[in-house]
């Protein structure tokens, strides 16, 4: 399974990955950040194991982040 994690800290709050990708991503109401819904936090690091079949978008998601704190795990 892959994983997707997410750097928080360095969210800027543009909402791409919501767009993208609903399912895995809500806004904060406190800082305005993306947050990786269900993820598991390690440190200020977000990990969420994700199915094969959402790994193309979500490395899509990935690559229209602004500030590249989306990345792709396989």
């Amino acid at each position: 399974m892959a994983k997707i994690i997410q750097y928080r800290s360095k969210c800027i709050g543009c909402n791409i990955c919501f767009e993208m990708q609903p399912e895995y991503w809500r806004l904060s109401k406190k800082d305005g950040k993306a947050t990786l819904i269900n993820s598991l936090l390690k440190k200020d690091t977000h990990i969420l194991e994700i199915p094969d079949e959402d790994i193309d978008l979500s490395k899509q998601t990935a690559e229209h982040c602004p500030v590249k704190v989306i990345k792709i795990f396989l």
